[in-house]
């Protein structure tokens, strides 16, 4: 039965969250709505339903499990940004803020009904314990891992900085178990993994997403290129960067603005998430010239320094339509430690506009969201009177065409052979060339095409699929049997050979390969001075930051 801790514990938040409903509808513009009864009415559904669910329900009934579904099932109809977070995952917040935890410094993935290192951090306490890219994980403190998801074994391999754990292993390339005692530490992923030189006068910088070190990594960086270097422009690459603290990306565009220029407004149904945000120190440098590279998972925080430098026409951006989000989240204690982290505000960006692409607000019968309508699209401008629109990501001022796998290539990705080959590839060759002198010589390719021929891996091309299609599609009409001896003659043509694909796309294959290999040896810091060499939106930013003239009449208005 439903003791009467319970009962008493439910009638308070029935009786605060009356309260709260008030102190929300004095401040929400539409007094015609009572919400304060709709608010108690629905609260007292949801508490008679429980009571009714764990008097009569024919199993038992975990409180905590039930009453966490209904939550995330209540968010969910929201936004996918809106969530709950229990107690247990508080540690997932800091993480998030600060790219700070306690463990080993390892990236891990499944592999079969076990977990496998993908990759040791660099100088990290599994680097330097001798763990390495393919190591399987057996035993963690004596549990079998067997069967946990990545993310039970992270838990495990988590803990406070300076505490041990021991981890069993079979080693890659071996059928012999051993077991290794790691002191766990403070584990700082870097904002900035990468930074330098990719021609005479033009830096580089990478960033990987807005903790709370964001901006200091990118000044530190800055001021290290610009000690060692005539340097005119600054490449920033926010590829792939999913956001992070709004605070980050003002203090970042701070760097290259003046002081006293908006970066950001926030707007939102309460009157104290009605923010603007300006830049409040004097900058670096207003004269270089910045170039932001972005791509479709460049998202929030990212979109917002990419935003404010087009709409300043401070800098170019280069790549390929940002992601889109421009929701702000603020995080909420609750309860019993733990925390809310709700959509509170939309963001705007120096011209007016809002890029927010999915209207979560005004959902489809079938629940979807879609995209804004093209006739909603609003026309704005940039300080220079240059023509920028709402409705979905920034357009960068340079378009760059993402590059797409080919059905084998991605099929070898898939079955993760690239990786497999290169784990085998590090036993054998203890040593390789520097990541700006590496390449996949014939000789390597010709051996993972041999290192494949045991290997399972299976695709279709566009022509099969197409081909599937009309099969299915002359058979639903009839007429396949009126055709059967043709359509077999062109399944017998377009069947795809393996072989012929693998020396058809040597190149795209032969890139993803390098890639894998390059990480095994000098990891993700090697692998980004290696990924620079062919890069096309790098080699596009190189080409204008090195003419002036394109460089400012991309800026102006023609």
């Amino acid at each position: 039965m439903l003791n009467n801790s319970i009962i008493r514990v439910l009638g308070l938040i029935l009786g605060l969250l009356f309260l709260f409903s008030i102190n929300i509808n004095s401040q929400i513009n539409k007094p015609e709505y009572d919400y304060s009864f709709e608010t108690v009415k629905h609260l007292d559904i949801f508490y008679s339903l429980y009571k009714e669910l764990n008097l009569y329900y024919v199993d038992p009934i975990v409180p905590g499990e039930i009453i966490k579904t209904g939550i995330d099932a209540m968010l969910k109809s929201l936004d996918p940004y809106t969530v709950y977070i229990p107690e247990t995952k508080i540690e997932e917040v800091r993480f998030m803020t600060t790219g700070q935890y306690g463990g080993i410094g390892a990236l891990i993935q499944k592999r079969d009904e076990y977990t496998m290192i993908s990759q040791p951090y660099e100088n990290s306490p599994a680097q330097k314990s001798g763990l390495q890219a393919g190591d399987i994980i057996l035993e963690i403190d004596s549990k079998s891992i067997k069967g946990l998801d990545t993310e039970e074994v992270s838990e495990l391999l988590r803990g406070e900085p300076n505490t041990k754990v021991n981890i069993k292993i079979m080693p890659v390339g071996s059928k012999e178990t051993k077991t290794i005692e790691i002191i766990r530490e403070e584990i700082k992923l870097k904002s900035v993994p990468f930074y330098g030189m990719v021609e005479d006068g033009i830096g580089y910088i990478n960033l990987n997403d807005f903790t709370n070190t964001a901006a200091k990594e990118v000044k530190d960086a800055y001021l290290e290129l610009k000690k060692n270097n005539m340097l005119n422009t600054i490449i920033l690459d926010l590829r792939g960067n999913p956001g992070g603290l709004l605070i980050e990306a003002v203090k970042i565009c701070n760097l290259f603005i003046p002081k006293g220029e908006t970066v950001v407004s926030t707007r939102g149904k309460v009157a104290q998430w009605d923010k603007e945000y300006k830049t409040t120190a004097e900058p670096l440098d207003t004269q270089i010239k910045v170039i932001v590279v972005v791509n479709n998972m460049s998202a929030s925080a990212s979109e917002i320094v990419a935003g404010c430098m087009q709409d300043l026409d401070r800098g170019v951006i280069v790549g390929q339509r940002t992601f889109g989000k421009g929701l702000v989240q603020t995080t909420r204690d609750i309860s019993y430690n733990t925390i809310l982290k709700v959509t509170t505000a939309k963001y705007y960006i120096p011209s007016g506009r809002c890029i927010q692409a999915l209207d979560y607000s005004h959902r489809n019968p079938d629940g979807s969201v879609g995209h804004v309508p093209d006739s909603l699209i609003k026309e704005f401008r940039t300080k220079n009177g240059r023509k920028v629109y709402d409705g979905g990501g920034v357009n960068p001022d340079i378009v760059i065409e993402p590059e797409y796998f080919s059905n084998i290539t991605s099929s070898l990705i898939q079955k993760n052979l690239p990786f497999d080959y290169a784990v085998n590839f590090k036993l054998k060759n203890p040593e390789i060339a520097s990541p700006e002198n590496f390449k996949i010589t014939d000789e390597i390719y010709n051996d993972f095409v041999e290192w494949l021929q045991d290997k399972d891996f299976d695709y279709q091309t566009e022509t099969e699929i197409k081909l599937n299609e009309l099969i299915q599609k002359s058979k639903d009409e009839k007429y396949f049997d009126l055709a059967e001896n043709e359509i077999n003659i062109l399944k017998q043509k377009f069947a795809h050979d393996k072989n012929k694909d693998l020396q058809l796309f040597k190149d795209e294959i032969s890139e993803i390969l390098a890639q894998e290999i390059i990480i095994k040896y000098y990891y993700q810091n090697g692998l980004i001075k290696y990924s620079l060499k062919n890069d096309p939106e790098i080699i596009k930013a190189v080409e204008i930051a090195k003419n002036d003239t394109e460089y400012k009449k991309i800026l102006s208005v023609e």
